[in-house]
């Protein structure tokens, strides 16, 4: 036994993802957390690891280090009782790099958006390869079935998230993991409860930067204004760029031409072509849908290629990619109505959903999307400008209005052009979607939390099950 840690926090994907790999490192690993729902509370509860609900100081241990989440914070009962107990305590980010990270060559996918899909891609491509990598990713990869593991040898990939690190350490957390391999997706604002402006995410995307060795590699679009001023702080790591041909969602790479490159060979993305720098070209039908997955797609095999695997065999790998649980996940076609679960939370993010669904639908079926404004950003109605056209290629559009934000979605419904309504009841929502929907129709929810757990009594209702 290494020792014995105690999570506060434990059901977030990071915290979640970093309790299995103390657990497979030999720790004794418990923890607690107000939120519990799935994915994260069935993985947990898998693998043994076990789950307090809520935050009593009386389930803190007195010989375990008190490993804090970043959304834990002063005044929460647990926090003031391990400061007020001089209990040894640390960050996650923290725990991670000095435990786990500091042995590795650390492959870490960052950006606004994508940053899931791609560091599970690239986790696929080099478990195909057999480098047998270990992985703590913000999801649940499906070709892995877990959100972390330690692996067998000397390469790690991790998402790099730029969220502050504890109320202790207000640094990003993605700053401690010193990454060899850095890929960064995109940079837009967000994080409005951290961050006042795009500048600031900027200045810590400029401090993972400088962390990044002279002997690594720095994967980014080969047209993006906030990337291209952030890399000017300075880079003083070989860079290659990325492209993809035809994109046009907000914040993805664009038609300039990149040092790897993609070619849409039709509109949804689920066949095109690979130009690698060396002139090297290949071609891929797949099951992902969407521009921006292309997009992933193509920073996944630049990354694999830094650690050694070819172009050609990571083509091969993504064949057999078999998505992330949360990211356009089908749940089931009850009377021939597709429902997915996306996790998308940010205008742009919700827009590339969308566009990659309205380009791979046939037919006379219809979208509709089903979103609850949820991150902390949404609360704080940093996007509402955005929000409307950010659904326009939706054909009916049902917006939550969860307790506690503060602000009307119906400014939203009136600058929109797809039809679109505002419930305060997700029972409202599945009674309006299971009346309207009919066969061949898509309906996506959209939601970076639990949406009141509305995902399973849709399809209840759409196959007559509901009671």
């Amino acid at each position: 036994m290494q020792g014995k840690i105690y999570i506060l926090g434990i059901c977030g994907t990071f915290m979640g993802g970093l309790a299995l790999l103390a657990r497979e490192r030999g720790y004794e690993v418990a923890g607690c957390d107000a939120n519990v729902y799935p994915p994260m509370s069935t993985q947990l509860a898998e693998q043994g690891i076990s789950l307090d609900e809520g935050y009593d100081p009386a389930q803190l241990p007195a010989d375990a280090t008190i490993v804090v989440g970043n959304a834990l914070s002063r005044g929460n009962p647990c926090v003031e009782a391990m400061l007020n107990r001089g209990l040894p305590y640390c960050s996650g980010p923290q725990w991670l790099a000095e435990n786990i990270l500091a042995s590795q060559w650390v492959i870490a996918a960052s950006g606004t958006h994508g940053k899931t899909t791609v560091s599970s891609m690239i986790a696929w491509l080099l478990e195909a390869a057999g480098y047998h990598p270990g992985f703590l990713i913000g999801g649940v990869p499906g070709n892995f079935g877990l959100s972390a593991r330690c692996g067998g040898g000397e390469y790690f990939v991790v998402e790099a998230d730029e969220y502050d690190t504890a109320f202790f350490d207000k640094r990003a957390k993605f700053v401690h993991y010193r990454p060899r391999t850095l890929v960064i997706n995109n940079l837009e604002f967000d994080h409005a409860d951290i961050y006042p402006d795009l500048a600031a995410i900027q200045r810590q995307f400029h401090h993972l930067l400088r962390c990044v060795p002279g002997n690594g590699r720095v994967l980014s679009p080969a047209a993006s204004e906030a990337i291209e001023e952030t890399l000017a702080m300075g880079c003083w790591t070989p860079r290659q760029t990325l492209a993809v041909e035809g994109a046009q969602a907000t914040g993805s790479p664009s038609d300039s031409e990149g040092d790897w490159h993609a070619k849409l060979l039709n509109p949804s993305g689920t066949h095109w072509q690979l130009r690698a720098p060396d002139g090297s070209a290949g071609a891929l039908q797949w099951g992902l849908q969407g521009r921006h997955n292309v997009a992933n797609a193509l920073a996944a095999i630049a990354a694999a290629e830094h650690v050694g695997i070819a172009p050609e065999t990571a083509m091969r790998a993504l064949g057999d990619f078999s998505g992330v649980r949360r990211r356009l996940e089908l749940l089931g076609e009850p009377r021939g109505v597709r429902v997915y679960d996306d996790f998308a939370h940010h205008p742009t993010a919700i827009c590339t959903t969308l566009e990659g669904m309205a380009a791979n639908r046939s037919g006379t079926g219809r979208i509709f999307a089903l979103i609850e404004p949820r991150s902390n950003t949404m609360r704080m109605g940093e996007h509402q400008a955005a929000l409307a056209g950010s659904v326009a290629r939706a054909d009916r559009v049902y917006w939550y209005q969860p307790p506690g934000l503060d602000w009307s979605l119906d400014a939203v419904v009136a600058a929109g052009e797809a039809p679109a309504a505002v419930y305060d009841s997700t029972d409202e929502i599945i009674a309006a979607v299971a009346a309207e929907a009919r066969e061949g129709d898509d309906v996506v929810i959209m939601s970076n939390g639990s949406f009141a757990g509305i995902h399973q009594r849709l399809l209840d209702a759409l196959d007559g099950s509901a009671a």
